[in-house]
């Protein structure tokens, strides 16, 4: 039997030859451009220059000797090794309510439909419109309506099918580079927990040493009164002078002048702390953290150096910007070959609403089409080298991640091995200028030396307690510094953030 349109069968088997040619070309041919390759992992066999295995100990606690154990991965809920409950909560409720992890999950969010956007076009777009026109033809040209009416209602529909054939690799690069920086921003959000949860850790620490500090010094003001009534009652008897008195007042408001800052510091790192979480200032009770309350690890993990690279959020996100930039690389050479497009319409136009598919009155269309840019001043050429410097930048950008990250280690393994021998020797100096101290005091009470002496024997102490509690205090933030430079256990895809957005338990 005879097809009533035998012209619209060639056109069919036409359109499916191309359709089928610019698909099987899409789906075969090579993408232009580099294809991404992974960098080398440094061939580095330690972070330190000689083997670190113990650090010193000192007879308090805080001070306990810890160990070194290489080649072990670093547990991603890390601050649990502290062994504090509410220093546990702190970090928490910091992973909930802080609006800066929020902005990184939207951004995160954000990568991903765009992603899925440009995935998109792969594929052909349909469309579907419908037009109604009420017009009036020029008499003098001639009627269009074969009833011979100038004037009518032109009712039109129509169906678009679009496809961009992606024989270059154009959008194929284009959807590699947008994953990449999906995969970018989502070690971002990994690196903003990990970081996150070491401020907090470290205010923590910081907030119960500087209240250690506090006590420490409103001791000593208490000390510097008792021991300027007994000068003064010693006055009254004749037996201190009038300048010993006077010295012990001075020593007494310098004792006083120590609180204030210490204060200031202890009331600025509540905030600081107060904001980690998600709140304001007012609105946080202070926990209290006691630093006798929280265990040093004693046990700590350190990764092989092979492994730094994939446990480094910072060094995974900048892997993946290398590759977003080499796929950019491919796309500013597709643009810069011949595009191809195919457009076919089929719709019905009548002047009544029923009639539009009846009596001839559909129509169809098809198109292809080539676009060659033959000439435009070199912008697309030097698009290209933007691209290709771009991605130099990134591979140099990598490179200062990789080692920047390898100093952080290796800076905080000294600063561990370092400070525990500094507090070691603190410890010594406090408990010598204590028993000084002791001394100095019973011997004034005897008479048998002046206030001088125990003034200066009260600011020895005071200074060597002091500098004790900050050194005991840097060992804990010592320890939350190489947890974090050594990374930690990094998840894969989805499974590394939670759908609350804390990091994985697993």
């Amino acid at each position: 039997m005879k097809h009533k349109y035998p012209h619209l069968g060639r056109v069919r088997q036409s359109l499916s030859l191309i359709v089928t040619t610019l698909a099987a070309a899409a789906a075969t041919g090579c993408a232009v451009g580099p294809d991404f390759q992974r960098p080398a992992v440094p061939a580095a066999e330690a972070y330190t220059r000689e083997q670190l295995t113990a650090t010193a100990s000192a007879s308090l606690h805080g001070g306990e000797a810890q160990h070194f154990a290489t080649g072990i991965e670093v547990d991603r809920r890390w601050w649990t090794a502290f062994g504090s409950r509410p220093l546990d909560a702190l970090v928490e409720q910091a992973f909930t309510q802080n609006p800066s992890l929020a902005s990184a999950q939207a951004a995160l969010r954000q990568a991903r439909e765009n992603t899925a956007a440009q995935f998109g076009s792969y594929f052909p777009t349909v469309q579907a419109g419908y037009a109604r026109a009420r017009q009036k033809d020029s008499a003098n040209l001639g009627a269009v309506l074969s009833s011979g009416e100038p004037l009518y209602t032109l009712h039109t529909s129509q169906v678009t099918v679009s496809y961009v054939p992606d024989v270059f690799g154009l959008n194929r690069r284009a959807v590699e580079s947008l994953r990449a920086q999906e995969e970018a921003l989502r070690f971002q959000v990994d690196a903003a927990y990990q970081t996150l949860a070491a401020n907090v850790v470290s205010a923590a620490i910081q907030e119960a040493a500087l209240r250690a500090q506090v006590v420490a010094a409103e001791g000593m003001v208490d000390t510097n009164r008792h021991a300027l009534d007994i000068l003064q009652r010693q006055a009254k008897l004749g037996v201190a002078s009038g300048l010993d008195l006077a010295m012990q007042q001075s020593a007494l408001a310098q004792a006083e002048q120590t609180l204030p800052p210490l204060r200031k510091q202890l009331e600025q790192t509540r905030n600081l702390l107060a904001t980690l979480v998600g709140k304001l200032p007012v609105e946080r009770e202070s926990e209290n953290l006691d630093l006798e309350a929280i265990q040093l690890p004693t046990e700590l993990p350190v990764s092989l150096p092979s492994r730094l690279v994939e446990n480094r959020p910072d060094v995974r996100a900048a892997e993946a910007q290398l590759h977003a930039a080499s796929a950019q690389v491919g796309i500013a050479i597709a643009n810069r070959l011949p595009q191809f497009a195919l457009v076919g319409i089929k719709g019905g136009s009548a002047t009544s609403f029923g009639e539009m598919f009846k009596n001839g009155n559909p129509f169809w269309n098809l198109t292809g089409s080539v676009t060659q840019t033959l000439f435009d001043f070199g912008t697309l050429k030097h698009r290209q080298g933007a691209a290709e410097a771009a991605l130099d930048m990134a591979a140099a950008n990598y490179r200062s991640t990789v080692l920047t990250a390898f100093q952080n280690v290796a800076d905080s393994l000294y600063a561990v091995q370092e400070d525990a021998k500094m507090l070691a020797a603190g410890v010594d100096s406090e408990v010598a200028a204590k028993k000084t101290l002791d001394l100095i005091r019973r011997q004034l009470q005897l008479g048998a030396v002046n206030v001088l002496a125990l003034y200066m024997a009260e600011q020895a102490y005071l200074q060597a307690h002091s500098t004790r509690l900050q050194t005991q205090a840097a060992r804990y933030t010592d320890t939350v510094a190489l947890f974090l430079a050594l990374g930690g256990n990094q998840l894969e895809d989805d499974q590394r953030v939670h759908r609350t957005g804390a990091p994985s338990e697993e």
